[in-house]
């Protein structure tokens, strides 16, 4: 039988022997014999759950269960949808707001981590919250249909959430604020917006509001952000335990006076807003979204 899925962000198709180069060794060895061809619906579960894992949740829901009875059984299993995967940077043809409520519903309240791209609305994100009280982490890029309201309603029923993502979305400084209040474990934000002007305007509302209510932070990104320096201090006043900070296209901080050096001393990672920046840190952008190691 031969299966061939399609990856919604490369829009390449790839074959199922692909997901077999990071499994344990152990696992392979029930299953593949010198000359043996595999036969995929005899397939132990184990090895079977551990292929589909590292399959989006759109490929399983649309392709994977339908392969046979022994993989959509593996497929409900509410272990499978602990983590759900729905990014998508293409028009699949697909009403992805219904499936991403049916993976929810398969995971039976189990659900910590979640992506969503491109289709979330405040009834979807609020849908999540209302079945997903044990939620860690979310993230929620491009998605212009999720109202501020919307947000701050859903995020006050995700006390748990310890890493947000909210990438060119619009987001007033209220709503972060509030985001840090209903949040109060969050050790991980990503703030991500569009440089829209060449020369942008001044603004530590965003980092005012980090730093008023999200003490507990240890990774900040804020892509193209308008803080200055004193937003900046105001951040590292108020958090204490940050380690990895990532500042590009932040025009506005210019790490002056010691404040380079405080950065030095207190950040483990720290990605600078200068240098080249136009085409590589865009690029590097979007291979942190997508998962990719480099």
């Amino acid at each position: 039988m031969e299966l061939r899925l399609y990856d919604h962000q490369t829009k390449m198709a790839s074959s199922p022997s692909t997901p077999f180069l990071h499994l344990p060794k152990s696992l392979l060895t029930q299953v593949m014999k010198e000359g043996e061809c595999i036969n995929w619906a005899e397939l132990p579960s184990e090895l079977t759950s551990s292929i589909l894992r590292r399959l989006s949740s759109i490929d399983i829901l649309e392709n994977a269960q339908r392969v046979c009875t022994s993989w959509r059984h593996v497929c409900k299993d509410p272990e499978m949808w602990r983590k759900v995967d729905m990014r998508n940077l293409v028009d699949v043809g697909l009403n992805l707001e219904i499936m991403c409520r049916h993976a929810v519903d398969r995971s039976q309240g189990g659900l910590v981590e979640i992506d969503i791209w491109n289709f979330a609305t405040d009834s979807l994100l609020n849908y999540i919250a209302e079945r997903s009280s044990n939620l860690r982490s979310l993230r929620l890029v491009m998605c212009p249909l999720i109202t501020n309201d919307g947000l701050a309603k859903a995020l006050a029923k995700l006390p748990l959430l310890e890493e947000l993502e909210f990438s060119y979305c619009p987001l007033s400084v209220e709503s972060l604020r509030l985001v840090g209040r209903s949040c109060p474990n969050l050790k991980t934000l990503k703030l991500n917006r569009l440089r829209l002007m060449r020369f942008p305007y001044e603004s530590d509302d965003d980092a005012l509001a980090i730093a008023e209510t999200m003490p507990k932070l240890s990774h900040l990104q804020l892509f193209a952000n308008n803080l200055t320096d004193a937003g900046l201090n105001a951040i590292l006043d108020n958090c204490p335990n940050l380690e990895h900070l990532d500042l590009r296209e932040c025009r506005n901080v210019k790490l002056s006076g010691d404040l380079r050096k405080r950065c030095s001393e207190k950040i483990k990672v720290l990605r600078e807003p200068f240098g080249c920046i136009m085409l590589t840190h865009v690029l590097e952008l979007i291979y942190d979204m997508l998962h990719i190691s480099r």
